[in-house]
């Protein structure tokens, strides 16, 4: 397909579901930066490299009905002359962009502007049960809804996301999916100087929070500063650069407001270092120093006091022990304390994992996760099952720019599968993309894959914060992942 057509589905995707956006808008948002003319480029190549159809047959079940989920589906949809897809998802708002909670938390954004109804996003074809799946049993292909029903499958793809583990924080009861918060949750994060923008309302909860935190630094009258603090916890969570977008947004509007001076800001990741890329890890130190945040490693949230505003965190350090003869140097040994610190304002990012439906079957594993090989996505043990997104056991692939490379791949390789072959043909490296938003008008374009060396599309130093991928955040990146994405171009 040339990429003039795919540019026009494209631009009639976006007509079609933003209200009545005209053409020329819809052109600037896809001409915003050049990560869009990459992101059409590598559709046409897709595209074209499989315009013919695969004439494999088979039943295809796919656990999971966000950006990942919908996207595969596009994607078999189109590559498949008799698709036969059945796609389990329970929510009728599953299709979110998530990406556009750290601007609905900086006041950029609405919450209805990253909200969208899964049903205008269901490919064409596809059978679409509005049920949560509470079993599988790989041994027999078959999956068990909610109203006890039996689906059998050829091949299975899960893309269920993850769970918002905020139970394995003591005075934090409940665990909520990425959609929605449920009432244990909401009656103690998103109030009272608590927030989290790892939920589409409790982004909404978190800007008011924030213009909370402005108006008592600007009564605050003591020598002592307002605290503020924000966590990353010891799991792997999605976006690993989101607990640092939303203090740096929290920094710009203190600034703005004229109130900086008097909140100390504070970052405390369970971790030793900034981020995973040492070139990227080096660039955010000094934008942290040059911001006068403060930092302290090793530090992971164990516990909250939300009545007295008090939080505990498990500080670990390493201490010298014995003197080894035969390495000829001393052994280490971990040691931990519990601390507390108290706050004005929290942002807690909390514990993650696979939903225990998954992560406790068959299909899971000890940690959880879905273990598959990481460059084709296929379960190491159950040769039918395939897996994407948050839910998929590899390093660094819970954002929405792996999940776009990821679907490609399961596609590709489920139905080389489908035809028997004896090889899959497609790899997944790893690659993914975090946007770091720096200010309100500035963004660091931070690509990388599993060399965890930086992998920047463009030729433009990847470290430096530019408004140009500002436009790309705000402008570019949603309508590209939401239409090419979910159509299966992108």
């Amino acid at each position: 397909m040339k990429s003039d057509k795919i540019i026009e589905e494209i631009l009639f995707e976006i007509e079609k579901h933003e209200g009545g956006m005209s053409r020329r808008n819809a052109m600037k948002l896809l001409a915003a930066s050049p990560i869009a003319a990459s992101v059409l480029a590598s559709a046409t190549t897709a595209t074209e490299a499989h315009a013919a159809s695969s004439n494999a047959t088979g039943k295809i079940v796919i656990v999971g009905g966000g950006l990942a989920g919908v996207a595969t589906a596009a994607k078999l949809t189109s590559r498949l002359s008799n698709p036969n897809i059945t796609l389990i998802e329970p929510n009728p708002k599953s299709v979110s962009y998530q990406p556009g909670q750290t601007l609905i938390a900086a006041g950029v954004w609405q919450k209805s502007d990253i909200e969208y109804e899964t049903a205008n996003f269901m490919p064409k074809g596809v059978k679409w049960i509005k049920d949560s799946v509470v079993s599988f049993d790989p041994q027999n292909n078959k999956v068990k809804t909610s109203d006890g029903t039996e689906i059998s499958y050829d091949y299975l793809v899960v893309a269920t996301g993850l769970t918002l583990n905020f139970a394995a924080i003591k005075g934090l009861e409940g665990e909520i999916t990425s959609s929605g918060a449920n009432d244990v949750v909401r009656k103690k994060v998103g109030k009272d100087g608590v927030y989290s923008i790892y939920f589409a309302d409790g982004a909404v909860d978190t800007k008011k929070g924030i213009e909370e935190l402005i108006a008592k630094a600007k009564a605050h009258k003591g020598p002592e500063k307002l605290q503020a603090l924000f966590t990353d916890p010891d799991t792997a969570i999605k976006c690993g650069g989101a607990p640092k977008k939303i203090m740096y947004i929290t920094h710009d509007l203190l600034k703005k407001a004229g109130v900086r001076d008097k909140v100390e800001l504070t970052f405390c990741p369970s971790g030793d270092k900034m981020f995973g890329v040492p070139e990227y890890n080096t660039a955010i130190f000094e934008q942290f120093k040059a911001r006068d945040f403060k930092w302290e490693f090793k530090t992971n949230l164990v516990a909250i006091d939300t009545e007295k505003k008090i939080a505990t965190f498990e500080k670990k350090w390493l201490e010298k022990g014995e003197y080894d003869e035969d390495l000829k140097e001393y052994t280490m040994i971990s040691m931990s304390k519990n601390v507390e610190k108290k706050y004005d304002f929290i942002h807690i990012t909390p514990p993650q994992k696979a939903p225990d439906v998954v992560g406790k079957s068959p299909i899971g594993s000890s940690k959880g996760w879905v273990p598959v090989v990481k460059e084709t996505l296929q379960h190491v043990t159950y040769k039918n099952v395939f897996a994407l997104g948050d839910v998929a056991a590899v390093p660094m692939g819970k954002t929405g720019g792996s999940a776009r490379k990821q679907y490609n791949v399961v596609a590709e390789n489920l139905i080389a599968v489908m035809e028997k072959q004896e090889k899959l043909p497609a790899a997944y490296d790893g690659y993914t993309v975090c946007p770091l938003i720096t200010s309100i008008g500035t963004v660091a374009l931070l690509e990388f894959n599993w060399t965890a060396k930086p992998a920047p599309s463009f030729p433009l130093d990847p470290t430096q914060e530019r408004w140009i991928w500002w436009l790309l955040k705000v402008y570019a990146l949603k309508p590209m992942t939401v239409y090419g994405m979910l159509s299966g171009r992108a």
